[in-house]
């Protein structure tokens, strides 16, 4: 019996969903070795293509193929909407609580400004109209220096940690003023900075990171060599930085472990190859985040328009629990302690 050219169709798409299932089931044992973890950074895509051979199989009476196919793709896909919305706007309502509404509203802005930006006056422009509270900053090259230096009369406290190749730096700009006595910290070869900044009274460490490409770089060791500073952030915090991680991804996740971090959810695809047209932004990867703990609320999180890097800007508003007592010395009680204690 002749195969038709429709079979031949079929047939190829049954193979490319086998194909395309190796790499997206063992991105989900990403926790064993970084190697596998580096393909969960693709689940979205390659989920996506699952699902479009799975409807090629439908569409080919491929019946019972098809079904298990467009099933596996969908499922992948809903693990990734766990941690970014795919469908609807870009902004991300997080967990304001209504009771909350009144306390003040902060705003972080979240830029890998790439190291040689043909443009960088669209950043400066970007944050003179945001105006943000704080802004974490990645890629923090030598060209920055003197750009950054118009930025001080409006954010006169800031930390700079240069690399060593005086391209992949951090920084951390604020228009608040760090905790009197405390002082700004750089580790890990200038890849990340803590600021302790003062809302109002209470104290945040700001923390600004840029990790590594993953394996077969040198991403997982620098997770690890991460892990005192991470630990070491105040009770409360906010981490930005870009990961070169999906928010799904086992080293994301082994950065909120050490950090002691919750993740706010993801915005959207902010990184996308600078030779691929504006257009296709959304296939892009999630690779910019920001994480928070203790007394913080994130509200909200979306991108902003591109401002010549090849990442997005991300902008989230916070605010801060009407409760907020900082940590006291050993041996005193807090206000916060002395009520839970009545109410116990």
């Amino acid at each position: 019996m002749n195969r038709t050219p429709l079979h031949d169709i079929g047939s190829l798409a049954l193979l490319a969903a086998l194909l395309l299932s190796l790499p997206l089931v063992a991105g989900f044992f990403g926790t064993l070795h970084p190697a596998l973890d580096s393909l969960a950074h693709f689940r979205m895509h390659l989920a996506v293509l699952m699902v479009i051979a799975g409807l090629v199989l439908l569409a080919r009476r491929f019946w019972l193929n098809g079904i298990v196919t467009v099933a596996f793709g969908v499922a992948a896909l809903a693990t990734v909407n766990s941690f970014m919305p795919i469908l609807g706007p870009g902004r991300v309502h997080a967990s304001l609580q209504p009771d909350e509404t009144e306390q003040p509203v902060y705003k972080l802005l979240q830029i890998n400004l790439r190291y040689n930006n043909p443009e960088p006056n669209k950043v400066l422009s970007l944050i003179g109209r945001i105006r943000p509270d704080v802004v974490t900053l990645d890629e923090v090259s030598e060209m920055w220096a003197d750009k950054l230096a118009l930025l001080s009369s409006a954010y006169p406290h800031s930390i700079q940690c240069p690399y060593p190749n005086g391209v992949f730096g951090v920084a951390i700009l604020s228009t608040r003023p760090f905790v009197e006595g405390r002082e700004g910290r750089c580790h890990e070869r200038g890849s990340f900075a803590v600021a302790p900044v003062d809302f109002g009274g209470r104290a945040v460490d700001v923390a600004a990171l840029h990790l590594g490409w993953p394996w077969p770089f040198h991403q997982a060791g620098q997770i690890e060599t991460l892990a005192d500073p991470l630990g070491g952030l105040g009770a409360t915090a906010l981490l930005a930085g870009d990961f070169n991680a999906t928010p799904w991804s086992a080293a994301v996740a082994r950065v909120a472990k050490l950090g002691g971090l919750t993740l706010v959810p993801s915005a959207g695809p902010t990184w996308q190859w600078h030779g691929l047209p504006e257009f296709l932004r959304f296939s892009g990867l999630p690779i910019d985040h920001v994480l928070h703990k203790g007394n913080v609320i994130a509200i909200s999180a979306h991108t902003l328009g591109e401002v010549g890097s090849d990442h997005l800007p991300v902008l989230v508003e916070f605010a801060l629990k009407a409760a907020a007592f900082e940590p006291q010395e050993e041996g005193e009680t807090s206000l916060a302690e002395l009520e839970h204690d009545r109410y116990r």
